[in-house]
């Protein structure tokens, strides 16, 4: 297994080297890309759920939040936020292991179905885009259904461009008409 590289923002200097607050934690997380992210919530500044906001907007990452307070408006801007976990203070680092095992998995599997929305979404595009083009032949060329699609399966073919781009360039030319 690879090295996790992990960005721990806690404002109790006792702890870890002393942050001035949420900005900083974000501007050390775009220099040093971590894999995880732990944040306390209540930072000077800017607060560890703003912070993991701005921290994911560009590169997603897990976000396990450390808190002394159990506020439910708290647990619910973070909830809004994705965060992984929620973590009390003190925490232990029986609590922790478990938390950041967890807050991976977790967000490994929400990758994966993310990429895979977003290429069943470009599937239907271009399906839409395809249907689109067959249609164009069909009126156009007075064809049947299946003698548009081998017209279009063909030219693919004829130019090595895949068939969502010759139907593309079909809709377009179209659209000049």
């Amino acid at each position: 297994m690879d090295p996790l590289r992990v960005l721990i923002a806690d404002d109790e200097s006792i702890r870890l080297l002393s942050l001035s607050g949420g900005d900083e934690a974000v501007q050390l997380a775009e220099r040093h890309l971590p894999d995880l992210a732990i944040l306390d919530i209540k930072m000077p500044v800017m607060d560890g759920i703003e912070a993991a906001e701005r921290i994911t907007r560009d590169r997603p990452i897990p976000i396990i939040l450390l808190t002394a307070y159990s506020e439910a408006q708290l647990v619910e801007r973070a909830a809004r936020a994705n965060i992984s976990a929620y973590l009390m203070k003190p925490v232990a680092e029986e609590d922790l292991l478990p938390a950041i095992t967890l807050a991976l998995t977790r967000f490994k599997e929400f990758e994966s179905l993310r990429r895979e929305v977003a290429d069943l979404r470009e599937a239907l595009e271009a399906r839409k885009v395809v249907e689109k083009a067959k249609g164009i032949l069909m009126r156009r060329l007075d064809l049947s259904e299946e003698e548009a699609f081998k017209r279009l399966q063909k030219q693919s073919q004829d130019t090595n461009r895949r068939l969502t781009q010759v139907a593309e360039a079909i809709v377009m030319a179209d659209r000049m008409f």
